[in-house]
């Protein structure tokens, strides 16, 4: 029987050292800053966005809300991340995505300086990670790294197995696991006989956004797996892999709800208070 990881136990920690670092950082008289952009009234975007909002509170963040209607201009939306980027106080700025359409969201994302890009999206910060240099991360893939340090997994040497490709969790997901010298095999909708490749994984990190894609036999037995899909199927939140059936067959299996979810806003305070840190020129 596979132990789950428990990611919200584990963002509580991080938010904990998160909340420490900002709180001696206040006694300095200093205050990271988070400005979050929200285009438009989709109900999942205001719910994350008010959860971010809500979460800076907790730790001790200044939070810059900004909301805009669907219908408003790439220009306004352009001119609005590039003041918050000349903004001293502001040390992190997030657009929520996706935004609506007619809507650039490359532009927009490559209006953010690199210093305050703290969903590790612009090119110049997927560059950085791909040189392996020192910059601002992807939250979700951070997450991920997390989560398995916190389970005591090995990746030296380990097989890994990443199946899905975005720029968003795949790829930098791939490059993290690189970093901490795994052996890492990207899998993708046109990879063949999936199953098989998924097999070998000793950490299996899934994030294709199909549902039940990877089966219970496909899993390693003791295998580590991380999976990040967010699926409903008959108003029923399911991951990508089939839990059920893993349960019996992995080693670490983290769950569709409470198991990367909870870190990724953890992550974006702590890419915040960094983000200060860097500008500053502190420790």
């Amino acid at each position: 029987m596979a132990r789950t990881i428990d990611g919200k136990a584990v963002a509580a920690t991080v938010r904990a050292e998160v909340r420490e670092r900002a709180a001696r950082l206040a006694a300095r008289g200093l205050q990271p800053g988070l400005a979050t952009v929200l285009v438009g009234d989709d109900p999942a975007s205001q719910v994350y966005v008010a959860n971010k909002q809500k979460a800076c509170a907790e730790v001790g963040i200044r939070s810059f809300g900004h909301r805009l209607p669907a219908d408003v201009s790439q220009a306004a939306l352009r001119d609005l991340v590039q003041s918050l980027g000349a903004d001293p106080a502001v040390h992190g700025i997030l657009v929520q995505l996706p935004l609506p359409k007619g809507l650039d969201a490359d532009e927009i994302i490559n209006a953010i300086p690199p210093t305050k890009d703290v969903d590790g999206l612009h090119p110049m910060s997927q560059g950085r990670l791909m040189a392996g240099q020192p910059g601002l991360r992807p939250c979700t893939p951070l997450g991920v790294m997390r989560l398995l340090d916190e389970a005591g997994v090995e990746l030296k040497g380990a097989q890994a197995v990443v199946v899905g490709r975005s720029l968003l969790v795949g790829k930098p997901v791939a490059l993290l696991l690189l970093e901490r010298h795994a052996t890492v095999t990207v899998c993708h909708s046109r990879t063949r006989d999936l199953g098989a490749v998924v097999r070998e994984a000793d950490v299996l990190v899934a994030a294709a956004g199909s549902p039940l894609l990877v089966k219970g036999d496909w899993i390693r037995p003791g295998a580590a797996v991380v999976d990040l899909g967010v699926n409903m199927v008959d108003g029923v939140q399911v991951g990508d892999v089939d839990f059920d059936a893993a349960l019996g067959v992995a080693g670490l299996l983290t769950p569709s709800r409470g198991g990367v979810g909870p870190m990724t806003i953890t992550l974006l305070l702590r890419n915040t208070v960094e983000a200060y840190k860097a500008r500053h020129g502190l420790r």
